[in-house]
């Protein structure tokens, strides 16, 4: 009697045919289950990773060991799917901390174009903001797992723990320390949607003009730039501190470099941002973080590595 191999590594008897049948409809079957939960487990594992490009491989694996699973012994597959891309995610968050030490400059959460459902949902726009998954670097994986699962996912204490491999006593513990950590450094949002659209529009005006006056009526006096070049493309070695130094670095390096810049409103991180481009080439992407109409945080993204994910919406959801 002839074995033919499917998905899941077991051998089935049968004849060629009747097993290559077996096996194609279960791909199938868990194909259409694992696209149904994408849009899920790639924001759970951009949140964790602050990589789109990082999230699309965890979610590339995460598809490779779900079809390798009998799903009629599933009982939850969504928790089982987000389980798994936890798992991945947490180890190639661990690789890439070594990474990030090596990375030259200032390093920013890869910009993701969303659509505009993300910006009118409040918790799913902050949970993606770059102020927020830059206040998330500065957990360890293991934190920034559970907080991400609890916190924006809302995935019980149980569930969590199976995903990170540790107890649920142990996981209370973890998310009552990353809350913690988390709520002393992330940045308020006290404006509305279209409180923030004016300052960034305000701003866009002012860098088009290269008006000084006009930068500084709109940033706050603690404003901090960040630059990410990733050493292949200019940026400042460490953040600006202070609306006169930020504006004046800005205003002088656009007259400096005499060259012709055009700013375009797009959304970014589910929040108002633009779209630099100098010279007729797209040089970055300014995402900004606004409070008391102006702006604490700017956010600019220069490395071309990092701008894959502009040129198309990438939907997200938290549910």
């Amino acid at each position: 009697m002839d074995t033919t191999s499917h998905p899941g590594g077991q051998r089935r008897p049968g004849g060629a045919a009747a097993g290559r049948d077996l096996g194609d409809r279960a791909t199938v079957e868990a194909t259409e289950t694992f696209v149904a939960h994408r849009k899920l487990l790639f924001t759970v594992a951009y949140e964790m990773l602050g990589s789109a490009a990082d999230a699309d491989d965890v979610l590339q694996e995460t598809w490779l060991r779900w079809v390798a699973v009998d799903a009629a012994h599933v009982e939850d597959h969504r928790a089982y799917l987000v389980r798994i891309t936890t798992r991945q995610a947490l180890n190639r968050l661990r690789s890439m901390k070594r990474r990030r030490e090596a990375y030259v400059g200032s390093w920013l959460p890869e910009p993701l174009l969303t659509t505009a459902d993300v910006a009118a949902d409040v918790e799913l726009s902050e949970s993606v903001s770059m102020a927020l998954m830059l206040v998330l670097e500065t957990l360890t994986p293991t934190e920034r797992a559970v907080f991400v699962l609890r916190e924006a996912f809302g995935i019980g204490y149980d569930e969590i723990a199976a995903a990170v491999d540790k107890t649920p006593a142990a996981v209370h513990q973890i998310a009552h320390r990353a809350r913690r950590h988390v709520e002393a450094r992330r940045p308020r949002r006290s404006v509305t949607a279209r409180q923030a659209e004016a300052a960034v529009e305000a701003f866009r005006h002012a860098l088009e003009t290269r008006d000084l006056r006009g930068l500084l009526d709109v940033l706050a006096p603690d404003v901090v730039a960040i630059s990410d070049g990733g050493g292949i493309k200019q940026a400042t070695p460490r953040p600006i501190f202070g609306a006169d130094k930020v504006a004046r670095f800005i205003v002088g390096g656009l007259t400096k470099h005499n060259v012709t810049v055009t700013v375009e409103p797009t959304t970014v991180n589910g929040g108002p941002a633009l779209a630099l481009h100098v010279d007729g080439e797209l040089d970055g992407v300014v995402a900004m973080h606004v409070e008391d109409t102006h702006i604490t945080g700017i956010y600019y993204v220069r490395n071309p590595q990092k701008l894959t994910y502009i040129e198309s919406e990438t939907p997200l959801t938290l549910r």
